[in-house]
């Protein structure tokens, strides 16, 4: 049986920017309407908050297998998407099926601060975003 992650940790901006090329990480967005606004991370997953728990199946399925790293993220990192971090966590434990994921991470200060530091945005309206993370 293959292990599932135990704890979450935080992943600042210029980490995520080193880490991101590696095909194993999947950023997922759940912040609601805002995304459609305000662009979002090249080549990240969308899940808003208010539908997540419902879709927590969909994403164990589009990432399984494929990645070893989930960064979630929402506006700022506070509430939403620590909040869904731990939701889908608690959901790999009960489903006992980690599918290759090995670590469950938060970025830090949101997208806000990804922005604000100058990393790359997309703002492609495809779903999931085509783009690649350059």
């Amino acid at each position: 049986m293959a292990m599932v992650p135990t704890s979450i940790s935080y992943v600042s901006s210029s980490q995520l920017s080193s880490i991101i090329p590696h095909p194993r990480v999947a950023i997922v967005d759940v912040r609601d309407e805002e995304r459609i606004y305000d662009a979002h991370i090249a080549g990240s997953y969308h899940y808003p908050s208010g539908s997540f728990a419902q879709r927590m199946p969909n994403l164990l399925q589009a990432v399984g297998g494929q990645k070893d790293t989930i960064v979630f993220h929402c506006a700022l990192s506070q509430v939403r998407g620590p909040s869904c971090a731990r939701m889908f966590m608690n959901y790999l434990s009960e489903t006992k099926e980690a599918a290759g994921i090995k670590r469950v991470m938060i970025l830090e200060r949101g997208f806000n601060g990804w922005e604000a530091s100058g990393k790359p945005i997309c703002r492609c309206t495809a779903l999931p975003c085509k783009s690649d993370h350059s």
